[in-house]
């Protein structure tokens, strides 16, 4: 067996098991699940109709790189949202089966344990492995790619201090001399904070001194309240950098357009990155199946199912923040669906002993923010703090507030 498997961290929702091992449910309430970021809305039912529609299909292979109609609609859409003169279908997009595999392979075949140092490219190569540089609090594939890699992970807190979103320029020079991958994700998970043009530009001018891939995990992007969040490659655009080098984004129907099963997402970018990508994953096999792909063309084409998602989003948003903002440290966040809570100082500021209250006295699931991070020089900037995603309906938000309400003793 691969030795580096020893080395992953068991997943938040398992440690979550674990500490509701010994505890019971308050069995008066229905259960209400806050804790995982899995979208209740309803899907769209002409994205269904042609999966339906489309069944026969399923009888022949599909192609790693997939039908041309659905690279085009997606380049277009990109074009569209972010601002873009021109996104190639044939070299700059490639759709996945879902943006969670795809973050992870995309690691396997970035890191490469033969480069010398970026900041010395006359030297030999380095005995220290490869560094690939993450945000903390973050999305466990980051962490558990880079493992599995053999690289070893960099971990940039993410705190009130830098507005959530961690702060790159304290990230010291030797670092990225060996950093080959930075994963970035905004609107980040679980903080809901989002890169402005200037933090994009900074990251961008690191790559082109250091030599490393920025890879953009955008797959909340379309969960936002006023202003749509400028991408990575929107940002390379308004540089003048249409070639969007050593830059790729990930993008899913997941989030926005609440088809979590259907497992279709889209790589985009530099084409010289995805030509090897492309060759990797036709050595792993990976491609969506046809009906799946014509069902997301239809998803990718329209945006009026997107906005109304929002909309729900925006009401679930404003009624937590009105009911419970005097009670709860509620920080509203910039785009996503998830409240980064501050644990009450009555549950000791402990998430643990606040998610199990939750559980245990209102039947409510929420995910403890040390779960999602590591503890780095003796802190772990997600302790103290809890993830509730407000992914379940709106009555059963109002449900969830009354129940909250009565455990603060509201």
């Amino acid at each position: 067996m691969n030795h580096n498997l020893t080395h992953l961290h068991p997943y938040p929702f398992a440690k979550m098991a674990k500490l509701l091992a010994d505890s019971a449910p308050a069995l008066t309430y229905s259960e209400i699940k806050l804790g995982i970021g899995e979208p209740k809305h309803e899907p769209p039912a002409f994205v269904l109709d042609v999966l339906r529609e489309n069944l026969d299909k399923i009888s022949h292979y599909p192609t790693t790189n997939g039908l041309f109609e659905l690279r085009q609609t997606i380049a277009h859409w990109l074009e569209k949202r972010f601002f873009l003169t021109h996104v190639d279908p044939d070299t700059q997009i490639l759709p996945v089966m879902g943006t969670r595999e795809a973050i992870f392979s995309i690691v396997q075949a970035v890191v490469d344990h033969t480069a010398g140092d970026a900041a010395n490219p006359a030297l030999p190569p380095s005995h220290q492995p490869p560094t690939i540089v993450m945000p903390n609090p973050f999305y466990q594939i980051y962490e558990g790619a880079a493992i599995l890699a053999q690289a070893t992970p960099y971990f940039v807190p993410c705190t009130r201090d830098n507005d959530f979103k961690g702060d790159y320029h304290a990230v010291p020079r030797d670092i990225w001399a060996r950093t080959q991958l930075l994963f970035v994700c905004s609107p980040n998970n679980p903080t809901g904070s989002i890169m402005t043009m200037e933090d994009w530009e900074y990251l961008i001018r690191l790559s082109d001194q250091y030599g490393f891939v920025i890879a953009s995990d955008e797959c909340y992007s379309e969960l936002y309240f006023d202003k749509a969040p400028i991408g990575l490659l929107q940002a390379c655009a308004a540089l003048g950098r249409h070639d969007f080098k050593n830059c790729i984004v990930f993008h899913s129907l997941s989030k926005r357009s609440n088809l979590p099963g259907l497992r279709s997402g889209f790589v985009a970018g530099d084409a010289k990155i995805l030509q090897a990508y492309l060759q990797y994953r036709t050595y792993q096999g990976c491609a969506m199946p046809i009906p799946h792909q014509l069902a997301s063309i239809a998803a990718w084409q329209d945006e009026k199912h997107v906005a109304h998602n929002r909309q729900l989003y925006q009401e679930k948003f404003a009624l937590w923040m009105s009911e419970l903002g005097e009670l709860l440290e509620l920080r509203m966040p910039e785009a996503g669906f998830y409240f980064w809570i501050k644990a009450p100082e009555q549950f000791e500021g402990d998430d643990e002993v606040f998610v199990k209250a939750l559980y245990e006295q209102a039947n409510i699931h929420a995910l403890a923010g040390r779960y999602l991070s590591r503890e780095i020089d003796g802190h772990n900037p997600g302790k103290g703090y809890v993830r509730i995603a407000l992914v379940a309906s709106v009555d059963e938000s109002r449900e969830a507030i009354g129940r909250i309400r009565q455990l603060l003793g509201a």
